[in-house]
């Protein structure tokens, strides 16, 4: 496995499962990092999946990605230029995510000030957009039995 993708989920992603199913499904984080890992796994690479409800933590996971990165920054999406400027810092690539369609939800939740710093968002499909991003970023890098 030469190739080793973090995954950053943001506040209260600790709840999924619990927290407003209507909205982000019945999956637990624990079922969704497996989930990731094995994606990951089948693919040839590695996968690491961390979460905070601190601002700082998701700063200090990005700054300490050994390659590329797939966050969920949570309610921090509509308000963290820090998140944004440690998301530019480093060099590998970097696609945000969401369980629900932002767009789709209150006016407040539809503006992400983390997007611009990341190569790509996907959004609105549940559990299936962070199987998509983990597929996604592994595609822009070459990964598995591509790379050499």
């Amino acid at each position: 496995m030469d190739v080793a993708v973090t995954v950053i989920h943001g506040p209260n992603l600790n709840l999924l499962g619990s927290r407003e199913p209507e909205i982000y499904g019945s999956t637990t984080l624990a079922e969704l990092d497996t989930r990731l890992v094995e994606v990951g796994r089948a693919r040839g690479a590695g996968v690491v999946c961390h979460q905070s409800n601190s601002e700082g933590a998701l700063i200090d996971f990005i700054h300490g990605a050994p390659g590329p990165i797939v966050i969920n920054p949570g309610g921090y999406t509509h308000t963290s230029v820090a998140i944004a400027d440690a998301l530019r810092a480093v060099s590998g690539p970097a696609i945000e995510v969401h369980l629900s369609n932002i767009y789709a939800r209150e006016a407040v939740r539809q503006v992400s000030v983390t997007a611009a710093a990341c190569q790509g968002v996907v959004m609105g499909l549940g559990v299936n957009s962070y199987v998509l991003a983990l597929e996604a970023v592994l595609e822009m890098i070459g990964s598995g039995a591509e790379r050499s």
